[in-house]
């Protein structure tokens, strides 16, 4: 992909658009104060500022690193260090509102900060949660967990370009954050094929990536994006109508569908529908009335549309397979999962996007992939033809404030 990056130096208008659209839907993390161990240069005056290490004093401490081990728990850890089960079990008593010490994840970062003497006491323990939000575990006159958030900062960036290969190839071709690809293919996974994409196709976005220090966390808000596909270019306008917050194309249609355009992200379509196919097993010709989308086993298989599993089971051929009916027109049917999504059984409700199940290789299967398949009326129709009806539009009493975004965020793409 050749693509052009920018950053946006006219953030006002973006924030701009952003208040015409909506209030945002979660407050902001409160910021922490050190992050790292660092010592800071000597003053005029010789004395020296003191490692912070989540806002202890860590110079204080011996420090000693580590991760949770797989079932590892506090039990395990900190007797080592001077801290009885009774205290463990204070403490967790104590701050059970504030942290649910089940919820500590093996593989994770955690530091011990103990008393620099023969006795080695531990007096805090900080669990690394995720990479903004950290547990610090006091042992010290009082027993508590205390939550320490580090500064996420937010940069707004634009991005642009043209596809030769894949949307997440393109975007790894040209050092941007791969998960922007992921951002873009929710947004516009109702109004563009992203396994039909062709060399040519072409986007821009509007978008503010996340930071902890210089290390980005992710892809928060997209504030504006344009897509081009198959010669057709759609805008997506984020605009919040009725309290949430959705995209909608220059005419006020909502970009989301009734229906996903696939259930997988970026796999590759292994075999299509057809009246008359080769069985790579049986070798005879008979009908598959399904899309193979080979993928790694265990990929996320999303439901492409509101409904209710009718069965969750295992059947022959078919293997682990959902069954979802949508509404009184359309069901659909995943085959050869290798296993079921959380709470996954007949009589379940599931929303679009929701996983319902994971790639397997179950059943008669030559590999790993999913074999999804799409009724109409109860016969099997192509999924890559169903024409899926938009859901609701920008209502009438909102138009005036949804043009209003809409210019200036299409003022903002064009610019680029």
């Amino acid at each position: 992909m050749s693509g052009v990056f920018k950053t946006i130096i006219i953030i006002s208008l973006v924030l701009a658009v952003s208040s015409c659209a909506g209030p945002e839907k979660e407050k902001e993390p409160s910021p922490g104060m050190e992050t790292e161990i660092s010592r800071a240069p000597a003053d005029t005056a010789g004395s020296q500022a003191p490692v912070l290490l989540y806002g202890i004093p860590a110079d204080s401490f011996n420090v000693i690193t580590g991760k949770i081990r797989r079932n590892g728990f506090l039990s395990q850890i900190l007797p080592e260090y001077g801290i009885g089960l009774r205290e463990i079990e204070e403490l967790v008593r104590n701050s059970s509102d504030i942290f649910d010490v089940r919820k500590i994840r093996a593989g994770n970062s955690y530091f011990i900060l103990c008393d620099n003497d023969s006795a080695g006491k531990a007096k805090y323990l900080i669990y690394e949660h995720d990479p903004a939000l950290s547990y610090i575990f006091s042992f010290n006159d009082s027993l508590n967990i205390t939550p320490y958030r580090k500064e996420v900062i937010k940069i707004i960036k634009y991005s642009s370009g043209t596809v030769e290969t894949s949307l997440w190839e393109a975007m790894v071709s040209e050092s941007l954050n791969p998960l922007l690809a992921i951002s873009l293919s929710e947004i516009f996974a109702w109004t563009v094929d992203f396994f039909g994409l062709q060399k040519g196709d072409h986007f821009k976005v509007i978008y503010e990536e996340l930071f902890i220090g210089d290390k980005s966390q992710g892809i928060g808000r997209i504030f504006g994006a344009q897509f081009t596909w198959a010669g057709k270019t759609t805008n997506a306008i984020p605009f919040v109508q009725n309290g949430v917050e959705s995209y909608y194309d220059s005419e006020g249609n909502s970009l989301r569908k009734a229906f996903l355009k696939a259930p997988l992200r970026f796999t590759r379509i292994s075999s299509r529908f057809s009246p008359s196919r080769l069985h790579p097993i049986l070798r005879i010709r008979r009908p598959h009335y399904g899309v193979d989308y080979a993928a790694p086993a265990g990929t996320p298989v999303h439901a492409v549309g509101d409904g209710r599993v009718v069965s969750a089971t295992t059947e022959g051929a078919s293997g682990r397979m959902v069954r979802i009916v949508h509404n009184s027109v359309y069901s659909t049917a995943y085959l050869h999962l290798s296993r079921f999504g959380p709470g996954i059984a007949a009589g379940v409700s599931v929303k679009q996007g929701d996983v319902i199940g994971y790639v397997g290789s179950t059943g008669l299967s030559t590999g790993p992939h999913l074999d999804f398949r799409f009724y109409k009326n109860g016969s099997p129709v192509d999924p890559l033809k169903v024409e899926a009806p938009p859901t609701e539009p920008v209502l009438s009493e909102n138009t005036e404030r949804f043009e209003k975004v809409k210019m200036v965020m299409e003022s903002l793409i064009q610019t680029f």
